[in-house]
């Protein structure tokens, strides 16, 4: 039986470091180049595993080289496969540039990630219904994200949903879910109020609140996170830690928070939970190989609460 079920897209990310993102029209000249797992559904998915909790994936590959490998390194770390479907075309792929002060830019190639549908659902209908929470992002079509929720609401399980990359929602799809867990810029775009400061981003989180999350966690980077739940607004610091790749690190987040929820914990100590993770995954190169296992967690997260 698995606890977390994560419903999204999986990608070969080809990254590129350089010592600055480039403007618009230029080319410049960059360092080291490597082929990473990545993809923010399996991300999510191997920070779940990794981190402690079984776990198992939905989404599509395409029938390559980059499929095959993508499909193996999730078996590796530990998550069930058997959503995985396979599709004519090729893999997903990421274009990452990743800078000198561990900021990156992004832009992806969807690939088989296009073609996840509402009966891919459907058809791992079991899976879902073992699971006590559902994850999901915004890289696979709306449509079969509204249905994931929909349809794990319906079971009564947690749904927690990365509304990334940015865009508009219904409200029935926030209505479906437990935790909204955007960045500022996906918050921003959501509620419609700017997120420059903490007293912003708690705005923003308690506009989306109305629009149907029961839970809003808007995360900030370097500031930290903001929780707005029905009964309270929070601001939790960021760890200080000098980055080195941010790729994942929100990844790495979402699967430390459900891990933490999985284990019972309240979601004060959940986020605490998913920033410590977060914050050892930016001290480390590319997406998945940053993720940190159970065993790297400091000494008060380095066993479940039962334990």
């Amino acid at each position: 039986m698995n606890e977390v079920v994560v419903v999204g897209s999986v990608n070969m990310d080809l990254v590129v470091r350089a010592p600055r993102l480039p403007a618009p029209g230029e080319t410049i000249s960059g360092g080291e180049f490597a082929t990473i797992p990545g993809g923010k559904g399996a991300n999510q998915a191997v920070a779940s595993a990794r981190l402690g909790t079984r776990t198992a994936f939905l989404g599509c590959l395409g029938q390559d080289v980059f499929g095959e490998q993508l499909a193996e390194g999730l078996r590796r770390n530990g998550v069930d496969c058997q959503g995985l479907r396979i599709r004519p075309g090729p893999t997903g792929v990421a274009l990452i540039v990743v800078d000198g002060a561990g900021r990156n830019g992004i832009v992806l190639a969807p690939g088989a990630n296009a073609l996840l549908a509402p009966d891919d659902v459907d058809g791992s209908e079991a899976l879902l219904a073992s699971a006590r929470v559902l994850v999901a992002q915004l890289e696979v079509p709306l449509a079969t994200v509204a249905h994931a929720v929909r349809r794990a609401r319906e079971m009564s399980k947690v749904v927690v949903l990365n509304p990334a990359p940015a865009q508009p929602l219904p409200r029935e799809v926030l209505e479906a879910v437990d935790y909204l867990v955007p960045n500022e810029i996906e918050a921003e775009m959501l509620s419609g109020v700017r997120t420059g400061s903490i007293e912003d981003a708690i705005t923003a989180g308690r506009r989306l609140r109305e629009l149907g999350a029961r839970n809003v966690i808007v995360t900030l980077g370097e500031r930290g996170v903001v929780a707005v739940t029905g009964h309270s607004a929070e601001h939790l610091p960021a760890p200080e830690i000098t980055p080195v790749d941010t790729t994942a690190a929100g990844d790495t987040f979402i699967g430390g928070m459900c891990v933490a929820l999985v284990e019972g914990r309240p979601l004060h100590q959940a986020i605490q939970f998913a920033q410590a993770a977060a914050a050892i995954s930016v001290t480390r190169f590319g997406a998945q190989p940053s993720i940190p296992h159970r065993s790297d967690m400091p000494a008060e997260w380095s066993r479940p609460p039962r334990e």
